[in-house]
């Protein structure tokens, strides 16, 4: 048995031992019967599903508790994927086996669960899948393991089956490494807009990353931002006023051993808490607005990734654009002309547009910094636009500008999070979306938004995606550029998570498998 050091939502250990007295029961996940009758050593189990099959019809279908007397623990949960071969299935279905296996498994008891995922499936990420999973079942909320230490973990130790246990180790250093970066991108996602008002993030996330080989650097002077954030200092502008709430930019980098061959620049959007500001959100759809931040915890669960697992030959550079829009006297409004950090002149129109300009002159800095490095790759990351919602559900978008679409960025990034149950749905950047933003008069060079809802105007997830471009100056490096830098925006609106619920980590395990795969 090996147990994994990476803080996770509990201790992860490989073994290849079914009987061992560590563990109190089995959680096993499976597309089919036939799976277990390829290994000698999970006959029991297979044994115990056939006869519990005779005496109760639903075993198969939904997660049942199963005795097997032949093994220490006794007992197993027996959670069943359901089809996998349909059109369209994909390895999701894995992971909500898990997810249902262990709930059940907690409500039957079970305090140190042995995870089996038999060889034979169909995914060739199942079994990582799987255990995410169930990782994801047993996260604890920030929140509740600071006030109430006794509910701060579910269960003592979760066990991975695998009958190569050096494989099995490997898997779970995998997985520790995914899953700590999920935990990160959770605890600053999902917590409430006070416990993680922009201060609190930028401690976190400073506490978080001393001694791992992740600089991290903190603007918090508002000459600094005034100066240099001119668009974020605009959204910062009435929180400032409150110290526990004024704006933080939270900068990371990360540089691999060995010849950098790869860039990745990352900004995301860290609304701490979102009121829609003068452009006020009104009629019940301002709950759940702490979560505007999940951009900026999903850039801080990738650099915590990069902390775990050390890739190679990468350089990654990272900014949270950590701010609060509120409402009050000195809230940015509606016709405001602002020059950004790229010298282009924005027309405010919709203060409830905050994320774009709290992100577009960090974007800017970025596209300064990539000009200067190895195969830059340029992304913003954001719970951007109610339209996404709306759009495709609870899945991820990506939109590619010229350069990165010549590179497939949006494709392969999206057949990395089907691989991965980390899923995309791709979109595509028009004429139509920079004609949307285009200056309606001498006064301005781009108007930032309009004033409806994303979410009753066309096109309202593609359109905020050519603004950024503009106001950070990338439309200058497009593919009819002597210097093109590929730009993606990710809109993780959808996909984020729900509330009331627990944050999910989008969009960063799919990032993972995209940029970093073979370089640990």
């Amino acid at each position: 048995m090996s147990q994994a050091s990476q803080a996770l939502p509990t201790t992860l250990v490989a073994s290849n031992d079914l009987n061992s007295a560590d563990f109190d029961g089995i959680v096993l996940v499976t597309h089919s019967l036939e799976a277990l009758a390829n290994s000698p050593s999970l006959t029991c189990l297979r044994e115990a599903i056939i006869q519990a099959k005779e005496l109760d019809h639903a075993v198969g279908k939904e997660p049942t508790v199963i005795p097997v007397p032949e093994l220490a623990s006794k007992r197993m949960v027996y959670s069943p994927t359901g089809p996998v071969d349909r059109d369209y299935d994909d390895v999701r279905r894995f992971s909500d086996a898990s997810v249902t296996g262990i709930k059940r498994a907690l409500m039957a008891g079970f305090r140190a669960p042995l995870l089996v995922v038999p060889l034979g499936y169909p995914f060739s990420q199942a079994f990582v899948v799987s255990i995410l999973g169930a990782l994801h079942a047993l996260y604890v909320p920030l929140e509740v393991c600071e006030a109430l230490q006794k509910r701060s973990k579910k269960v003592s130790r979760l066990g991975i089956y695998s009958e190569d246990e050096a494989a099995g180790v490997k898997v779970v250093n995998l997985v520790s490494g995914l899953e700590s970066g999920r935990l990160i991108a959770r605890d600053i996602g999902g917590s409430d807009p006070e416990r993680m008002a922009a201060p609190l993030v930028a401690d976190y996330v400073e506490q978080n990353f001393r001694g791992t080989p992740v600089h991290v650097n903190i603007i918090s002077d508002p000459a600094e931002f005034e100066a240099h954030y001119p668009l974020f200092a605009a959204v910062n502008r009435c929180a400032s006023h409150i110290k526990r709430h004024q704006g933080r930019i939270v900068e990371l980098e990360y540089i691999g051993e060995g010849p950098t061959d790869l860039t990745l620049l990352l900004v995301g959007k860290g609304v701490t808490y979102d009121t829609g500001g003068a452009d006020i959100k009104a009629g019940g759809v301002m709950a759940g607005m702490h979560r505007d931040k999940c951009g900026a915890a999903a850039v801080a669960g990738f650099f915590q990734i990069l902390a775990a697992l050390r890739p190679r030959r990468v350089k990654v550079i990272g900014a949270m654009a950590c701010v609060r829009n509120s409402v009050g006297a000195d809230a940015y409004v509606a016709d405001e002309v602002i020059t950004s950090r790229a010298g282009v002149r924005v027309r405010v129109g919709n203060t409830d547009a905050e994320g774009r300009m709290a992100m577009s002159d960090c974007l800017a800095h970025m596209k300064e910094r990539a000009l200067e490095e190895t195969n830059p790759f340029l992304m913003t990351i954001a719970t951007l636009t109610g339209h996404a919602v709306k759009a495709v559900g609870p899945y991820s978008i990506i939109l590619d500008n010229g350069p990165a679409a010549a590179k497939r960025i949006a494709h392969t990034m999206q057949e990395a999070g089907h691989m991965m149950g980390d899923p995309f749905e791709v979109s595509t950047l028009r004429r139509e979306d920079y004609a949307f933003v285009a200056a309606p008069s001498e006064y301005e060079d781009v108007l930032q938004c309009n004033n409806q809802p994303s979410s009753l105007t066309p096109r309202g997830h593609q359109f905020p995606a050519a603004f950024m471009a503009i106001a950070a100056g990338l439309d200058k490096h497009g593919i009819n550029s002597t210097k093109p830098l590929p730009y993606s925006h990710l809109d993780i609106a959808g996909s984020s998570g729900p509330f009331p619920g627990i944050p999910t980590g989008s969009p960063i395990v799919a990032m993972v498998a995209k940029f970093l795969i073979g370089r640990f």
